[in-house]
């Protein structure tokens, strides 16, 4: 653990203390803020398990539960409560959007900042999961857990996020890609399964072409859409998404949900 670290987790542990002895505009000794754990949303069942595995286990950890944080689910498309209704569930108080989302896109400049200006609670969001050196290493650990992960010297080694218009969004993936770079001491560069390019099936086929393999390091949260599209690409190598469909969810990621909830309560002091 960074000294940097520690004194930035103590300071937003002092803040959440801070935050349940005032009360925000309730009365002294009311609940510290709440955090609303904001997913995308799937329709695919291990998707669902592996978000419900991460939201319990932010929930659970007794940094939050012996300080009497609210933690509630939400999300931004496909699954209910949305993040609009899930504050305005909230009895009062005030409330941190965490985004459950690895950049910086659409749903969290849009989505998330609407619903936080117009909830009847004091509400910021939070920046998004990525960039960030945890999850550099969750990705190292994937592709070490793959069978036959060895890569040659000519492998195309990719790091896939799902694909947003977001210029910010892009900026983030190149910056993992470029941390990972680093980890492995080779090069990757980003692909994408939407909205963006490089397009992942247009790297594929061009490999294939020139007779190199395409490596895929998933850059995704869970299972679901696009994992399924990543599987179906034809890599030579894929790898799982950050959270297995069964399990509990790694401790680098709760931990890094909670520092964004720290850095959030902080801004609303």
């Amino acid at each position: 653990m960074s000294e940097a670290w520690a004194s930035g987790r103590a300071a937003g542990d002092q803040a959440v203390r801070a935050a349940a002895a005032k009360g925000g505009d309730g009365p002294v000794g009311s609940a510290p803020p709440a955090l609303v754990a904001c997913a995308h949303g799937t329709a695919d069942p291990a998707g669902r398990r592996a978000i419900d595995a991460l939201v319990a286990g932010v929930a659970g950890h007794p940094a939050l539960a012996e300080q009497g944080v609210r933690v509630v689910a939400a999300y931004v498309d496909v699954q209910s409560p949305s993040p609009e209704a899930a504050l305005a569930a909230l009895p009062d108080g005030s409330a941190v959007l965490v985004p459950l989302l690895l950049s910086t896109g659409y749903h969290v400049q849009v989505d998330l900042s609407r619903a936080a200006e117009s909830a009847l609670v004091p509400t910021v969001v939070a920046a998004a999961l990525g960039p960030d050196d945890r999850l550099v290493r969750l990705l190292v650990d994937r592709l070490r857990d793959r069978p036959g992960s060895d890569l040659a010297a000519d492998d195309d080694v990719r790091l896939v996020a799902a694909g947003s218009s977001r210029a910010r969004s892009g900026a983030d993936v190149a910056d993992m890609a470029a941390r990972l770079a680093g980890e492995l001491g080779r090069d990757v560069r980003p692909a994408y399964l939407s909205a963006a390019d490089p397009l992942l099936a247009d790297v594929v086929a061009a490999n294939r072409a020139a007779g190199r393999r395409t490596v895929a390091l998933s850059y995704l949260l869970a299972p679901g859409f696009f994992q399924n599209r990543l599987q179906a690409a034809g890599v030579a190598i894929g790898t799982d998404p950050v959270l297995a469909a069964d399990g509990p969810p790694p401790a680098e990621l709760v931990a890094l949900v909670l520092d964004r909830y720290r850095a959030g309560v902080a801004a609303l002091a």
